[in-house]
Parts: C-alpha cells; sequence; structure tokens
C-alpha cells in the first residue's frame, strides 16, 4: 500500500473505532502515535525503540495546547456556564419570559426558545441545557396540552443555539484551528445566532397560529404591565448585563475572549451569589465539571493535531484535495459539497471531533476556491446545529428523552425536530446569498480581515 492509501486507511479506521463507542481524544493519541511511528520511522536515526519522531511530535503538541493562549478562555467560560446553570436561574427566566410573551400563539413555546437563547449563550454547554429545559419547560408545555412533537423540538432546537451564539465554546475551538481571531468569530456570529433564534420563533408562532391545537392558548391572567416588567428586572437583566458585559468587552476590544471569560466565570459567581445559590457544593461540582470537560478538550486537540500532523505527513490532504480539485466544482459547488460532508458527519459524531478532526482537511482549500475562513466557519456553525439534531444520533433528542416522561417517545422527539433542520437549512442558504450579515459587523468594527491575528 502507498502511503496516501495508509492514510486513507487510518481515517476510515478513526470512524470505524469511534462509531464502536471507543473513547474520542485516546483514540486520537493512539492512532497519531501508531500510524505515525509507521510514518516517521527511520532506522538510520532510531537508537532505541523510542528514537522515533512521532514521540517528539507529541510532546510539542501536547506543550502548544497548553501554551495557546486562544484555548484559555474554554474552561473560565465553562466555569461561567456551569455556575450560572446551578444558579437556578433558568425557572426565573421562563415564568418571566413565558408572562412577557402570554397574548402570543405558543406563547410557552416562545418563552421556553428565548429562555434556550439566553441560557444558551450565557453557558454555551448543550446538553445541560436541554436537559434543565426538559426537565423546567417541557412538562409544563405537556401539562398545557401542547402536541408532544411540537413541544420536542423547541427544546432540542433552542438548546443547540449555543453552539452559535457568542460567547461560544465552539467559536474558541475553531479560532485555534483556522488560527483568525476569535474577535472577529464572535462578530461574525452574533447576526447568524440572533436571526437562526428568531426564524425558530417565527416558524413557532406561525404553526401555533394555523394549528392551535398544537399549542392551546392557556387563560391570560390579568397581570400589571409593571409586574411583567418587574419579573424581567429579577430574571432577565442581571444574566443579560452578565452577557453583555463579557460579549460587549470582547467585541469593543477591552478585552481579550479569555480575560473577559474571567469577568465571566466572577460574573456568575456574583450571580449565583445575589440568588443565593452559592454552595460549596455547587462550587465543587461546578470546578470539577470544568476540570473534567476542559481536560477533554485539551486531549481532543492534542490527538487531533498529532493525528492529523500524521494524515498530512502520510498524503492524506493532498489525495483529498486533488479529489476535490478533480471535481471541478467551482466555490459553489466545493461549499456545498464541503457543508454536506460536514452535516452527514453530524450523524455519527459531534461538534467537537468535527471541528477539530475533520474541518482542518477543508481549511487548506479555502484559498484555493476564494472562500474566507471566517464565513466557512459561520457556515460551519450554523451546520453544526445539525450535529446534535440529526437521528439517529441526535444527541440532544437523547437528552431530552432522559428526562422526558415515560410515555414520550424519542421518534416522537425525532419527528419535533425535523422542521428545525430545515429552517437551519434555509438560514446557510440566506447566508450564502447574502454573506454580509456574517462579515459586515466584524469589517465594521475591526477592518478587513488579514487572518493573521
Amino acid at each position: 500500500m502507498t502511503d496516501p492509501q495508509i492514510a486513507l486507511m487510518m481515517l476510515g479506521l478513526f470512524i470505524f473505532v469511534v462509531l464502536l463507542g471507543f473513547p474520542i481524544a485516546f483514540t486520537l493519541v493512539a492512532m497519531g502515535l501508531g500510524f505515525g511511528y509507521y510514518a516517521y520511522y527511520d532506522p538510520l536515526r532510531m537508537q532505541t525503540l523510542f528514537d522515533n519522531r512521532i514521540f517528539d511530535l507529541f510532546v510539542q503538541n501536547t506543550f502548544s495546547v497548553m501554551s495557546n493562549d486562544v484555548l484559555v478562555a474554554v474552561p473560565l467560560f465553562l466555569f461561567m456556564g456551569y455556575v450560572v446553570e446551578r444558579a437556578n436561574i433558568v425557572n426565573r427566566l421562563f415564568f418571566s419570559f413565558q408572562l412577557a410573551a402570554r397574548h402570543l400563539p405558543g406563547s410557552m413555546a416562545v418563552a421556553a426558545l428565548a429562555t434556550c437563547a439566553v441560557f444558551a449563550t450565557a453557558t454555551g454547554i448543550i446538553g445541560a441545557v436541554v436537559t434543565l429545559m426538559g426537565m423546567l419547560a417541557f412538562p409544563a408545555m405537556l401539562e398545557a396540552r401542547y402536541n408532544t412533537r411540537f413541544a420536542s423540538g423547541v427544546i432540542c432546537a433552542g438548546g443547540c443555539l449555543g453552539i452559535l451564539i457568542p460567547p461560544s465554546i465552539m467559536l474558541i475551538v475553531y479560532a485555534a484551528i483556522a488560527e483568525i481571531s476569535p474577535l472577529r468569530l464572535y462578530a461574525g456570529a452574533l447576526f447568524p445566532g440572533l436571526m437562526l433564534a428568531g426564524f425558530y420563533m417565527i416558524y413557532v408562532v406561525t404553526r401555533a397560529s394555523l394549528n392551535p391545537s398544537l399549542a392551546p392558548k392557556p387563560k391570560v391572567e390579568d397581570v400589571s404591565i409593571w409586574h411583567v416588567a418587574s419579573e424581567l428586572a429579577k430574571s432577565f437583566v442581571p444574566l443579560f448585563v452578565l452577557i453583555l458585559s463579557v460579549l460587549g468587552a470582547i467585541l469593543a476590544g477591552l478585552a481579550t475572549p479569555a480575560e473577559a471569560a474571567a469577568v465571566g466565570a466572577a460574573g456568575g459567581l456574583l450571580l449565583a451569589f445575589i440568588y443565593r445559590s452559592l454552595s460549596w457544593e455547587r462550587l465543587k461540582e461546578s470546578v470539577f465539571l470544568t476540570a473534567k470537560t476542559s481536560a477533554m478538550v485539551c486531549w481532543l486537540f492534542v490527538g487531533s493535531w498529532t493525528f492529523a500532523a500524521v494524515f498530512s505527513y502520510l498524503g492524506g490532504h493532498d489525495i483529498i484535495e486533488e479529489w476535490f480539485l478533480a471535481l471541478d466544482l467551482g466555490t459553489v459547488g466545493f461549499l456545498i459539497l464541503a457543508q454536506a460532508t460536514i452535516f452527514l458527519l453530524g450523524w455519527p459524531l459531534e461538534w467537537t471531533e468535527i471541528i477539530i478532526i475533520f474541518v482542518p482537511i477543508f481549511l487548506p482549500m479555502l484559498s484555493t476556491f476564494n472562500v474566507e475562513p471566517l464565513f466557512f466557519g459561520m457556515l460551519v456553525a450554523l451546520n453544526l446545529q445539525t450535529s446534535f439534531l440529526t437521528p439517529p444520533m441526535a444527541m440532544a433528542a437523547y437528552y431530552l428523552k432522559g428526562v422526558a416522561p415515560p410515555h414520550v417517545r424519542l421518534v416522537d422527539i425525532f419527528s419535533g425536530i425535523m422542521p428545525y433542520l430545515g429552517i437551519v437549512i434555509f438560514t446557510m442558504v440566506l447566508l450564502y446569498n447574502f454573506p454580509g450579515i456574517a462579515l459586515w459587523l466584524p469589517e465594521y468594527l475591526f477592518g478587513p480581515p488579514s487572518y493573521n491575528n
């Protein structure tokens, strides 16, 4: 077998092993070291068994991850998210949004989507948002005689918005992979994220208006506007100020993502203290989960960089690029094929594996097809909504199923998710035809792109 053939075998074997359920990070490390030992084997250099250059590469990649300034923001944002998650804010937030939207068709669904968008933005932890909203809003909607499929789709789709809306962990990871400024990515993702959340709400209101049986209108209590304002002030405003301070500091150039994340983590602690939900047990749990998730992300980086280096050294990137070029696709064809590939990868894999392992395969080809890395990142971020929503491995559906009442079937949840997949694809088409949705704000705030910073 030639080296490029071995590289493709390496990639195929990795997908097969992952589908068997092996841990992603350790699979990457093991396969990177195993195939790397073959790729870098040099009998003239090797005095002992461990003289192979793959071990030098592995150490260098580990040090690079440890010293990466961009990745410092990951544990800080995670800590902010876990603290906010445990501050018992979600129930207050959902109740206040429900009061504010009480006159709209599908008011509880609109409130659930708004809560998901805000909470997903504050935490960026998809599983946590879907699980908490599944325990809070989902039973409330079922009790109000909402259609099970309709309510399921709202919770799953809304919970995934944290992938896209900044401050997003996924955008931090993409910035490190693509070597572009996370500030520009945050600015670029703001309008697409809000637009997608808006489309979700428009869909919910429209369907509830056309078919009221899906979302029966509850009895509207005579509540004064001052009471609504008071509830919003106590629940939404503090969390909004926290998000705005973090995101505003980044977009205004006052702080790096890592510095803003540190402020956000401190703000999350202050918020939990104000709501009297800060306890030693909750703090300890937040620190533990932050360390656990951060370690997973860092080892994914170490493993993926080692894997990608070996894959490229064997000629894997070259053969894939040559195949793309041989198709004579043009820019549109390349984008469609790349996004279709990422969409299909979303069935068996989560966004972390897709971003860290497979997106780097496409990045070297962007200049060939005249595609801006930031624009490509926005399309990918939108597309990755589907990695949590596409059956049969739609993790958002399984998160919801885990906390849903026993009578709720997984097939009903899958069915409720499907319209939102269509909305995501429509948003991607809209973004492609109007790239200024993503590119205007970064250029306005930071000037023309250089992609060297």
